[in-house]
């Protein structure tokens, strides 16, 4: 067996979390170093990754989350927001930024810009977040594969209040929604109902079909 997929054996959704005990910032890094390097849609990363590390913000969070213990037990919690809209600046911005990375114009990627121009923006501002949150998830699975990697605990959440979580952290004035939470830390020892369970996925003859 990979060594991965032991990890990924090893991972579950963490419960509770030992207080005492603190991610080192060389693996947080490492994590966010993952998500920053996730496939996005056309490669417009279109949402942003906040950690908060506050206790006081992650109380007010975990008061609007269902009071989950993990917020505020584990040492950072990631929150995951995804642009609001897909504006004609924000599309040029990442298509400029681009081609002064590569040091290159190419006409295909100009064409393609275009396309993005003519499309996203007429979309509806509903639809394009929509579209932007998909991608955060994308990146959410990433951290979790990241933090499991890394030996770290997570837990993706969504059960918290969108618009509340929003205006704790400000993320209106930077044009961004909140799409889903992870928590990162050390399971604790004791008061972990979940940890010694065996983890029970579908067999793989009953969840992969393959066209030959």
């Amino acid at each position: 067996m990979s060594d991965l997929i032991q990890k990924l054996q090893w991972r579950y959704a963490t419960k509770k979390m030992d207080t005492t005990k603190v991610v080192p910032q060389e693996k947080v890094d490492r994590i966010l170093e993952a998500v920053r390097l996730t496939a996005t849609s056309s490669g417009l990363q279109p949402y942003e990754v906040i950690v908060v590390t506050n206790q006081d913000v992650r109380e007010k969070i975990r008061q609007i989350a269902w009071n989950q213990a993990q917020i505020t037990e584990g040492s950072h919690l990631l929150v995951f927001a995804a642009w609001d809209d897909y504006t004609v600046e924000r599309i040029n911005t990442m298509f400029d930024y681009v081609n002064t990375e590569r040091g290159v114009k190419n006409e295909g990627w100009e064409n393609y810009r275009q396309m993005l121009l003519n499309t996203y923006p007429q979309r509806g501002a509903e639809v394009n977040y929509q579209h932007a949150a998909r991608q955060a998830y994308v990146a959410l699975g990433t951290a979790l594969i990241a933090a499991a990697e890394e030996q770290v605990d997570s837990t993706p959440m969504e059960g918290f209040d969108p618009q509340a979580l929003d205006d704790i952290l400000g993320l209106p004035a930077r044009g961004l929604r909140s799409v889903a939470i992870m928590p990162l830390g050390y399971r604790a020892d004791e008061g972990d109902w979940l940890v010694n369970l065996k983890k029970v996925r579908r067999a793989r003859e009953d969840f992969v079909s393959e066209v030959n």
